[in-house]
């Protein structure tokens, strides 16, 4: 009786397979940090504006308008909030081809949370320039520091770190040199 022949798993790559359960945890930590970063952002806005802080400056999007000094800075601490995701972005996920599927998730979510709080699609043609806007920001600043990050040189062994922690490259010969004194033994210095 020959043996059933057992199936093989689909992997999108053999060194990164799919974890669902760790993708839904980047969501809720980076959702964490947006709203964390935003409720600071804010109350520390409201207190310097004298104005007094509610809960619906951070889920109403009838609070940001173009017609008072307290909607613009809404839009600026909503930008600032936005540059902030950037570094979450460079510290929780780290991968630039990831960078704009958790900026639309993050944006997305933030739109539902809004229209469940005031029970309506957002109406403002300010409020939605200001997503876009942040969006695009998180987007292009997030895909630029992870590419940073992930273009930095790197050391194989081949260079001494200098002071200022960049490294420089030592000659093929100061380093076969270097190995010959290792197993005979001797210091390789001179």
């Amino acid at each position: 009786m020959a043996k059933p022949q057992r199936r093989r798993r689909f992997r999108r790559n053999a060194s990164e397979p799919f974890q669902p359960l760790r993708t839904l945890l980047h969501i809720v930590l980076l959702q964490s940090i947006y709203y964390l970063a935003a409720t600071l952002l804010i109350l520390f806005a409201a207190l310097v504006a004298g104005t007094p802080f509610s809960i619906s400056l951070i889920f109403s999007w009838r609070a940001v308008r173009g017609d008072t000094t307290v909607g613009w800075t809404l839009g600026v601490v909503w930008l600032l909030c936005g540059l902030f995701m950037i570094v979450a972005q460079l510290l929780v996920i780290a991968r630039s081809k990831l960078v704009l599927d958790f900026s639309l998730t993050s944006t997305f979510l933030h739109l539902m949370v809004v229209s469940l709080y005031d029970h309506e699609v957002p109406r403002s043609v300010l409020w939605w320039a200001l997503q876009v806007a942040i969006t695009v920001l998180m987007i292009g600043g997030g895909t630029w520091a992870c590419r940073w990050r992930e273009l930095r040189p790197m050391s194989f062994g081949l260079g001494e770190q200098g002071a200022r922690g960049e490294y420089e490259m030592v000659p093929v010969a100061a380093v076969e040199e270097g190995q010959a004194a290792a197993k005979s033994g001797e210091s390789s210095r001179a």
